[in-house]
């Protein structure tokens, strides 16, 4: 397949039974690893919020940093990172969600975000949509206004992306995968 016919898609790889036996992991690194991918995957995460007013980009750990940087880059915006428990200095807020065996926290500094300021959340994967529902939670708590959410994988049969837009969120995803 030549580079110029490439899809997003086509630059991620499948690694099976990984991290547990059963799932088919989704692995953007390759995507990032090749910068024809990578432009791709910046400019169509991009595209769907074109001439709307973008105040900061807000990436959630790990790889949501990853693409959240360069997009705020590419914008002349601010980055603000949600991180896991105990990773942010200062004064932070935090939110916990549900993982399929357990409990998470998610945290922000809590003067990231001024009240009003319209925020784009990016993240490398969509699945059940728990960590984005607690980086929404965060956002909405120090008065962001969510522009949307971009995200490169959606997992539709977990549904996150029903969850999210029961939210009143506007999703945008570069591509689909089936299968957990």
């Amino acid at each position: 397949m030549s580079p110029q016919s490439k899809t997003v898609k086509d630059y991620i790889r499948t690694i099976a039974d990984f991290p547990h036996e059963g799932i088919l992991f989704r692995d953007v690194t390759t995507l990032f690893a090749d910068p024809r991918g990578f432009r791709m995957a910046i400019d169509q995460l991009l595209h769907p919020w074109a001439g709307q007013k973008i105040d900061k980009v807000v990436g959630l750990e790990a790889r949501g940093f990853i693409l959240g940087g360069a997009i705020a880059h590419q914008l002349s915006k601010g980055f603000v990172p949600i991180r896991k428990k105990g990773k942010l200095p200062g004064q932070t807020i935090s939110q916990a969600y549900t993982l399929e065996y357990g409990e998470a926290v998610m945290e922000m500094h809590e003067d990231a975000i001024q009240p009003g300021e319209k925020v784009l959340l990016v993240d490398d994967l969509l699945a059940t949509g728990g960590t984005a529902q607690a980086g929404i939670q965060l956002l909405e708590r120090v008065g962001g206004e969510i522009v949307g959410c971009s995200f490169i994988v959606d997992l539709p049969e977990l549904g996150g992306r029903r969850l999210l837009e029961s939210l009143g969120m506007n999703v945008s995803v570069l591509c689909e995968f089936d299968g957990a």
